[in-house]
């Protein structure tokens, strides 16, 4: 009969995955992050404000197509509010938060 022959260390060290390289989020990554996520947060609340008006109807309404393009428009609108200036400050929040969870409590 043969014997179960057990793996030596060696071998067992060689056949293990190999650690993943995790590389840190810079500060800049979790500004440029947190100035996406304000963007995204503006266009959804401009989106859910102009839901409830009737843009095609009226004097000045654009009809079809000002409701076609007006989420492309949100979008642009949001983006310029979370890059001027400070934005609405949830993009710093978002930062400070994303760099927190890095920290190592020695």
């Amino acid at each position: 009969m043969d014997k179960l022959s057990l793996p030596t260390q060696s071998q067992f060290a060689a056949s293990a995955p190999k650690p993943v390289n995790m590389q840190a989020v810079t500060e800049e990554k979790a500004k440029a992050t947190g100035k996406k996520f304000e963007a995204m947060f503006m266009t959804q609340m401009l989106n859910h404000m102009f839901t409830g008006l009737e843009q095609e109807k009226g004097m000045f309404g654009g009809g079809q197509a000002e409701s076609m393009f007006r989420p492309m428009l949100n979008d642009e609108y949001g983006k310029m509010i979370a890059n001027s200036g400070n934005g609405i400050g949830l993009a710093e929040k978002v930062t400070r938060v994303l760099l927190s969870h890095q920290e190592v409590s020695a």
